[in-house]
Formats: structure tokens, sequence, C-alpha cells
């Protein structure tokens, strides 16, 4: 039986529409049930509606600091819509730890740097800024603290002598609607387990490839 996944959302929903596209797949093992928004203008809600995919719209602004408040009401939803797993695509709502303990190992969000370097806001800046030649995305399970949970899975991409946040941005978040779908059928078909503060992979050698940047001349 495929695993039921909401979607949480706060703006445009790139990763959620990656993640919808993984899914229309009659293998995949995971189906979108519903798309949950707590800002009623998130470009990504007509997104999922124009998928077939069922949205709801819970305004977390007259909750204020209630995140608690907030929660309970989210919490109903997902239980209504029979929910296994959560996956975060740019929800811009921190959590309780309560809230976060109760789905823990069922959470997933997606951080556009190679945690954990760079956590936080404007992670292309901080890579600019620090000089690496490498950066990328990586999938993540929830915990309490931000973008520190149980590393599932990452992608990467050369940083560029003439590369500004936003050009950086841009080759990343191709990276991220690849490993995203990856991540989810990985948790969805029971092939993760998490051992302490590490997540690993049944049967995973890894792809034995390597990325040096700048490139060798020789």
């Amino acid at each position: 039986m495929k695993r039921r996944v909401a979607i949480l959302i706060s703006g445009r929903g790139s990763n959620m529409a990656a993640l919808i596209r993984a899914a229309m797949a009659e293998d995949f093992p995971a189906e979108i049930a519903v798309v949950i928004s707590n800002r009623a203008d998130a470009g990504g809600l007509e997104k999922a509606r124009g998928c077939g995919i069922p949205t709801l719209t819970i305004e977390s602004k007259p909750f204020g600091k209630d995140r608690a408040a907030f929660e309970a009401v989210l919490q109903s939803a997902l239980e209504e819509h029979r929910i296994d797993l959560i996956c975060l695509g740019g929800f811009m709502r921190l959590f309780t730890g309560e809230f976060v303990q109760r789905w823990y190992g069922r959470m997933l969000n997606i951080h556009p740097s190679l945690l954990p370097a760079f956590p936080g806001l404007d992670p292309h800046g901080q890579a600019l800024g620090a000089g690496v030649k490498i950066s990328g995305a990586t999938v993540h399970f929830v915990i309490p603290e931000t973008d520190a949970g149980p590393i599932l899975m990452q992608g990467a991409v050369a940083v560029r002598d003439d590369d500004t946040p936003d050009t950086l941005a841009a080759r990343i978040l191709e990276i991220e609607h690849r490993i995203y779908p990856h991540a989810l059928r990985l948790v969805a078909s029971g092939m993760i387990r998490i051992e302490g503060d590490i997540c690993k992979v049944e049967g995973s050698l890894g792809s034995g490839d390597t990325l040096i940047s700048p490139a060798p001349t020789s």
C-alpha cells in the first residue's frame, strides 16, 4: 500500500511540483494525498489543484506566536487525510518540539546547502562568502533544531568564480528537484533506518562517483 504524503508549502511550491510529478509514476511507493499551505496566496496551491491534488489552507497569521494552536489545527487535518509522511517544501513556519517529536522519522525537509554547512537563511550567500568550491542540497529528517536532522540524501554542484547567489541557487534548485523525490521513495519504501543522529540506507553502496572543483588539469 502506498504511503500517504502531505506536502506543506508557503510559496511557489517548486519542490512540491517535483514530488507530485514523481508520485504520478505507477511504481512510486507514495501518493501525494494533500498539499497544505499556511498562506492563501501561495502559488503552489494552484499548481497542486491543476494536478488534481487536494489542497488546504490553514492561515498561520491569525495564530500569531501561538505555534501550538496552529499545529493542533494542522494535526487534525493530517489525521483527517490519514497522512503517513510529511514533506516540507518551502514551508516558512517553525514547529514546536512536541510536533516535531510526534513526526520524528516521518517528516522530511530540503535545504539548499551541503549540511551541516550553511544552515538557516541565505545559504547561497554564505557559501559564496566562505569561498567553497562545491555546494548543493540536502534532504534531512526534521528535528527541533533548524536544518540539523539526520541527513538522508545530498546532491552537489560546482561553484563557479562568477556565481552570484541567484545563479548558484538556480543550479542547486535543479539538484533539489532531482534528490527530493528519490529521498521520498527511499523513506516510503522502508529502506531508511536512523541510528542515533545518522541515517543509513539499506543496501546502499553509493555511486562511486567523485566531484572535484576546480577540475584537475591533468
